[in-house]
């Protein structure tokens, strides 16, 4: 039996979807309380800064997001690919690479705190 790489994309892909569903919608509980005008105080600027200082925090939250980003690449991937596009080689990579650019850039913002 042949290997196959599956298994490197669509463990993440499962990772980051999972995760997202949970964290999601927290968000957008947290996005709309801050809209009305109420944060709670464990919730404010200096607390946040403070919990994201730790580098256990740090890491945790540039694992969400590379997982976050990776399964939002690979849906767009196969729904590229439902829409016709035929270039599969070409759109993962783009994808892909724009999850891990992604990714990257909120390390190096997150290692900045």
């Amino acid at each position: 039996m042949a290997k196959s790489n599956k298994p490197l994309v669509w463990g993440p892909f499962a990772a980051g979807g999972t995760i997202t569903a949970f964290v999601t919608p927290v968000l957008i509980v947290l996005t709309l309380l801050a809209a009305l005008g109420y944060v709670p105080e464990m919730l404010g600027y200096e607390n946040l800064r403070g919990v994201l200082a730790h580098w256990f925090a740090k890491l945790s939250v540039s694992v969400i997001i590379f997982l976050s980003l990776w399964s939002v690449a690979h849906r767009l991937r196969i729904t590229c690919y439902d829409l016709g596009v035929r270039a599969d080689a070409l759109v993962a990579a783009a994808l892909y690479l724009a999850a891990v650019l992604g990714s990257v850039a909120a390390v190096v913002y997150l290692a900045r705190i």
